[in-house]
């Protein structure tokens, strides 16, 4: 691969720089963070304090392979934890000294807080068949109309059909599909399948769905929300968390508030512990039990999210 568009390798980090007011997940990063994966390399993508991340790069930087450094005057910091860096000559280090957020963290959002309503299910499918329905419908159901296009970077490269995401995803061991939502509010999906022993495949999706602060998100409808999906496909499990930000989906470099979660739901019909009662949702044949764990503000949520994964793991 050229590096001509790389601004610094070594033997620990690619480093490359991009000024420009969002920064998306395009072809050629998705190639670069391969890459680094596959060399043992770390990608550093450094931008300036008022650059944002797409959501598909946030998720990426959120993982591993990839670190969001952000240059504010003379200093650096990581983009999505705040934590100062420095450039050791090899790679961006933490600064060891450093006993508080870098300064550019705590500054204001340049943009409008809402909130971002984050949905996670886990399904296995079969070895044939279609795969994109339960995105489809989720999405659907979120937004009162079919996903708007799909692709494995930005600028999505397909209009949305459920049988072209199904042909990339079966023909992969692994894969990592972008599905955008239509409708009155941004909504994007990221889903990741897994080819599983048999020829099966694993699906982790995450929908998000962007709410104004004068817009917020319809909690009182999750169960029939979560039934619906239920009903149309066996779900595993389904994980729903609100998260502070921006409407519009993007990542500012700075402390916007902290994920609370909302509920977990898990197949089959199962008692919960004391103080979390479980709602059976969802057709009788493939009940989901859905329990609430918050209002997706309290933090409180994080220790009755705790007292039922102990329960369930014990069970």
């Amino acid at each position: 691969m050229s590096t001509s568009t790389v601004d610094a390798l070594t033997d620990q980090a690619m480093v490359v720089l991009q000024d420009r007011p969002v920064v998306p997940l395009s072809a050629w990063l998705a190639k670069v963070v391969g890459e680094c994966a596959g060399s043992g390399r770390t990608l550093q993508l450094v931008t300036p304090l008022n650059s944002r991340l797409s959501l598909p790069l946030r998720t990426a930087a959120a993982g591993a392979d990839v670190q969001w450094v952000v240059r504010n005057g003379d200093g650096y910091y990581e983009g999505l934890t705040g934590r100062p860096l420095k450039w050791s000559g090899a790679t961006f280090v933490p600064v060891p000294e450093a006993r508080d957020y870098a300064p550019g963290f705590t500054t204001r959002p340049t943009g409008p807080i809402g909130s971002q309503l984050t949905l996670v299910y886990r399904i296995r499918h079969g070895t044939r068949g279609d795969i994109g329905g339960p995105v489809e419908r989720l999405l659907q159901l979120l937004t009162g109309k079919p996903p708007a296009g799909l692709g494995p970077t930005e600028p999505l490269e397909h209009p949305w059909r459920s049988d072209r995401l199904t042909e990339y995803a079966r023909g992969r061991s692994t894969a990592r599909l972008i599905v955008a939502g239509d409708g009155p509010r941004p909504a994007q999906a990221i889903g990741d399948y897994t080819t599983i022993e048999g020829g099966g495949l694993a699906e982790v999706t995450t929908v998000t769905v962007g709410y104004a602060a004068e817009d917020p998100p319809p909690l009182r409808h999750l169960p029939s929300l979560v039934g619906a999906l239920a009903a149309d496909q066996p779900v595993a499990s389904l994980f729903v968390q609100l998260t502070p930000g921006r409407a519009d989906l993007t990542t500012e470099p700075r402390w916007t508030g902290a994920p609370a979660p909302v509920a977990l739901a898990v197949a089959g019909t199962v008692p919960g512990p004391n103080g979390i009662p479980g709602q059976q949702v969802g057709p009788p044949r493939t009940p989901l039990t859905l329990f609430p764990l918050g209002d997706g503000r309290s933090p409180d949520g994080w220790q009755r999210h705790s007292l039922l994964m102990q329960h369930l793991q014990s069970g």
